[in-house]
């Protein structure tokens, strides 16, 4: 495979995560470099306008690509309590939270054989998160609160690992949630003994 020197000029003008009309700007043929890439190997897609440029930069992680598909964004839920090392379940889906409209089942990308799905936040919520290695992710006790507003109940609320967890900082936070996110925490036995 023969690259022109052209094409490669162009993709080491574009950062490793890009979008359609971040080509635009280094590729007077956008469409056509943008195919011919693809073709080559040369750029990933990873959904309708947004790619990698794997030639230049490899391929990011989950939780980098996750953000980026919908900014402003943080990861929370499952992935998070996880990533923190509060849930040892390794979770199949990313949850990214975002002020963004455009969430839901029909907008869930699939990513090294993970499924990042989207959900979207009130932005009076839309807190208690950090930046890590190219991404944002909630805190620990946002991770908690998130996944009782999102979920019905705690995954595997009987094996978390709540050392890391700052009680006051969760008892902050909550006080911007419903109460019915107050209530589910409440009934878990695992919570009920931090709490008291």
């Amino acid at each position: 495979m023969t690259i022109e020197k052209n094409t490669v000029k162009r993709l080491k003008q574009l950062p490793r995560l890009f979008r359609k009309q971040d080509a635009e700007k280094v590729a007077p043929h956008t469409g056509m470099f943008l195919s011919r890439a693809l073709k080559n190997g040369l750029i990933h897609r990873i959904n309708r306008g947004n790619y990698i440029n794997s030639f230049i930069h490899g391929f990011p992680e989950v939780e980098e690509v996750a953000c980026f598909l919908k900014s402003p964004a943080y990861i929370s839920c499952e992935w998070a309590l996880n990533y923190h090392g509060i849930s040892l379940q390794s979770p199949f889906v990313c949850t990214v939270i975002t002020l963004a409209a455009s969430v839901g089942k029909k907008r869930r990308v699939n990513y090294q054989g993970v499924t990042i799905e989207f959900s979207k936040i009130s932005p009076s919520l839309f807190f208690g998160y950090t930046f890590q290695k190219n991404f944002y992710i909630a805190d620990p006790e946002k991770a908690i609160l998130d996944t009782l507003y999102y979920r019905t109940v705690m995954p595997a609320h009987d094996e978390l690992e709540l050392d890391a967890v700052d009680v006051q900082t969760l008892l902050q936070m909550i006080e911007k949630y419903p109460d019915s996110v107050y209530r589910k925490l409440i009934k878990l036995p695992t919570f009920k003994e931090k709490l008291s």
